[in-house]
């Protein structure tokens, strides 16, 4: 049992990797005692070289076989009983632990309590191991046929039966997350959340009470213990932020922001989302090869600082089935910062994976604290699935806006949302469950809370196909102007509150129907003709940030009435993929690249003029493009908005 110190505990959340295992086989059968009293009967077969722990093992052991017994007209008489099995003094644990090889018998005694005879559903959740391998928990729902019922449950009632849904304890998912906010600090503490999202996983939560044991039991003092383990999390600090740094390297700082219009990276990146999502949900594992594992697990072996790292290693790789889509997400979303975003991200989700780990090397008594794994962390898991469905379809739509399709417009969108969040309210309520969901006897107040407020913000939702602006997710749907019916149901600019008046040459309505040009030289000569200054508003179809200063701040009466009456507002968006005429095609100066399209050629007079080349991007400038104040980037605060704007206008009639 040489690796079976590393495999036990980095091991006992992640697949086996290269192929699937199924070393047990569960029969059932009942004996009849009496007319009332029944004996329900569980057997596991169990192949060769492999061991089914027993029921009764001490808290910080590897995980016992428990039964969970769906209790309709029937009531348990003691508890389930065990063959003798195998007992010996583990090491590792330092505990002594019972286990059963080829078979084990499981019994329990019933009494029925009426005379509605059905078959009996339960749930045994086990955890088996080899001499090099261990699979993490794992469940199976048993039923138990009834002899001589007098009411035997159809097929389908005993379906119904099998799939109740998870018992949760409390779940600690953050639903109010950001995924684009503003700066790096609101990138971090974002990265920092789905970090400890992350540690509600099946695959890492069970880690941290053996972990830590491990380090506390085999140092030779407790100092030795804790300074091992704050090693250990500060190694899985330095894999993630390796992996933000390699990120940011690869693709460069500049090409990771401009990754994020790009219309094949946006449905690439729906796609996997929506694998990432199945996986979550249940349909597959997302697996790395098992050589790499292998690899990984024998240099830990070497111990001292370096064992300590791949150890650390081992953890990232191993549990990468459940933090593995919420790394990939928060890159994405990082990367479409541009700079150092992605190695911040990374930096704020290592923390928070590692801090635990340290915490309780220093204060182990406050692992009896800690809930017991179990189903409950499957339920984190689907939630996260439904979560990270919902923003896939945000990168598709991004993918819509940027070649204009109009396929996902507002609309939509919001019908797919409210679809999406409205079965996930359902799951929470045990409406709706999944295969390899454990029977629930109980909604928790965690639970029912969390129901609540997805079917508030569900709710929330509907309004808006009728118009409503939504500004809780502002900039995640696609904008008003970009819908069916922009001015909601049944009104028009013609018939609605909007005035129709006629339009100057190449100008249309915007942003709340400020009047808007796209191109640079028309807006520039109706600016001239009305004596007016200049807003350029470089922005993109798909960035999050611009639609939600038009949609919060724009909005906002004082700024509305300077952006309708006080300026010209020119929107360029560098995005837009229609090719320009081949006679106005040119050479970049600047980047060198070949600028082909209307968006391309927006960009480069942003990165040329003002060496920014970051959505959105305000600029007020007089007829001759001379800047009348400091150009503004993404600015919330309304009021400094507003004076930003003020600023610029004074010093135009100046």
């Amino acid at each position: 049992m040489k690796n079976i110190i590393i495999t036990v505990m980095l091991l006992f959340c992640g697949s086996i990797f290269g192929q699937m295992y199924n070393p047990v086989k569960w029969s059932t059968a009942v004996e009849k005692i009496s007319e009332k009293e029944y004996l329900l009967k569980a057997e596991a077969t169990i192949q060769a070289g492999w061991h089914l722990y027993g029921q009764y093992i001490e808290e910080g052991g590897p995980s016992p076989t428990a039964f969970a017994f769906k209790k309709k007209n029937f009531e348990l008489l003691g508890k389930t009983t065990e063959e003798k099995g195998h007992e010996v003094v583990d090491k590792i644990f330092d505990m002594k632990i019972k286990y059963f090889e080829d078979k084990a018998l499981f019994t329990q005694k019933i009494k029925f309590t009426s005379d509605a005879v059905s078959n009996i559903a339960a749930e045994v959740e086990f955890m088996v191991c080899d001499d090099s391998n261990c699979l993490p928990p794992s469940s199976e729902e048993l039923v138990f046929k009834i002899p001589n019922a007098k009411n035997v449950a159809s097929a389908d009632e005993t379906v119904t039966a099998k799939k109740e849904t998870v018992a949760v304890k409390k779940d600690k998912i953050d639903t109010d997350k950001k995924n684009d906010s503003k700066g790096l600090l609101s990138i971090f503490i974002i990265a920092f959340l789905s970090g400890f999202a992350a540690l509600l996983t099946p695959c890492v939560f069970p880690m941290i009470p053996m972990t830590v044991s491990y380090f506390t039991k085999q140092s030779k003092t407790k100092a030795a213990g804790i300074r091992n383990a704050l090693i250990y999390g500060f190694s899985i600090v330095i894999i993630y932020v390796l992996l933000g740094s390699i990120v940011t390297a690869v693709f460069g700082a500049d090409s990771l922001n401009a990754l994020s219009t790009n219309v094949w990276f946006n449905i690439i990146f729906f796609v996997l989302l929506v694998v990432f999502a199945s996986s979550f949900l249940g349909a597959f594992e997302i697996m790395l090869p098992n050589a790499l594992a292998n690899k990984v697990d024998s240099q830990a072996d070497r111990g001292g600082l370096i064992g300590i790292f791949f150890m650390a290693l081992a953890l990232a790789i191993v549990s990468f089935s459940c933090t593995g889509p919420i790394v990939g997400t928060l890159l994405v979303e990082a990367a479409s910062k541009g700079g150092i975003a992605p190695i911040v991200g990374m930096l704020g989700f290592s923390i928070a994976i590692a801090l635990p780990f340290s915490l309780f090397a220093a204060f182990p008594g406050w692992l009896n604290a800690l809930p017991k794994s179990g189903g409950w962390l499957n339920t984190v898991k689907v939630v996260l699935g439904f979560l990270e469905l919902a923003l896939a379809f945000k990168f598709l739509s991004n993918a819509d806006l940027v070649l204009q399709l109009h396929w996902l417009e507002r609309e939509v969108f919001l019908t797919i949302w409210i679809a999406v969040f409205g079965t996930l309210a359902f799951y929470l309520f045990g409406k709706i469950t999944l295969p390899h969901d454990s029977p629930l006897n109980h909604i928790s107040v965690g639970r029912l809370s969390l129901g609540l407020l997805v079917l508030s913000f569900t709710i929330y939702l509907i309004p808006g196909l009728f118009g409503a602006p939504l500004k809780l997710i502002s900039g995640f749907p696609p904008p008003m102007h970009y819908s069916e019916s922009p001015y909601g149901v049944g009104f028009s600019k013609n018939t609605g509150t909007v005035n129709a008046e006629s339009l100057p040459e190449g100008a249309e309505y915007g942003p709340q129907d400020i009047i808007t040009f796209h191109d640079y030289d028309k807006g520039m000569e109706f600016a001239e003709k009305t004596g007016k200054p200049v807003l350029l508003d470089f922005t993109g179809y798909a960035c999050v940030n611009c639609r939600k200063m038009e949609e919060l701040v724009w909005s906002d009466s004082k700024v509305l009435g300077v952006l309708k009456n006080d300026v010209v507002l020119i929107s360029l968006y560098v995005d837009d993929k229609k090719e320009l005429p081949e006679s106005e095609q040119y050479t970049s100066e600047t980047t060198g690249k070949k600028i082909k399209t209307i968006g391309n050629k927006w960009s480069d007079l942003q990165i040329k003029t003002y060496k920014a080349n970051a959505q959105p991007f305000y600029v007020i400038v007089d007829h001759n493009s001379a800047n009348l104040t400091e150009p503004s980037a993404y600015n919330p605060d309304i009021e400094n908005y507003y004076n930003w704007l003020n600023s610029g206008i004074k010093n135009f009639k100046k």
